[in-house]
């Protein structure tokens, strides 16, 4: 019965990591297509690649508009 309980918790976490990962893909897409210079752009996409999630959410509340602007 623990079996099943770890592979469930696994699966959870692979689904979450999964989620993270796909939201990172998009993110860095939408930094390389957006406005913005090379730099901003650059550091944009270190910041989503060293913190996947913070980076990721920070993006999309301040990168985007001040991107398109």
């Amino acid at each position: 019965m623990d079996n099943l309980l770890l592979l469930g918790q696994f699966g959870t976490y692979s689904l979450f990591g999964l989620l993270i990962l796909i939201l990172d893909i998009v993110a860095i897409a939408s930094v390389v297509m957006g406005g913005g210079s090379i730099g901003h752009k650059l550091l944009w996409i270190i910041l989503i690649l060293l913190l996947p999630v913070v980076g990721m959410v920070l993006y999309f509340i301040f990168g985007k508009s001040t991107a398109s602007a």
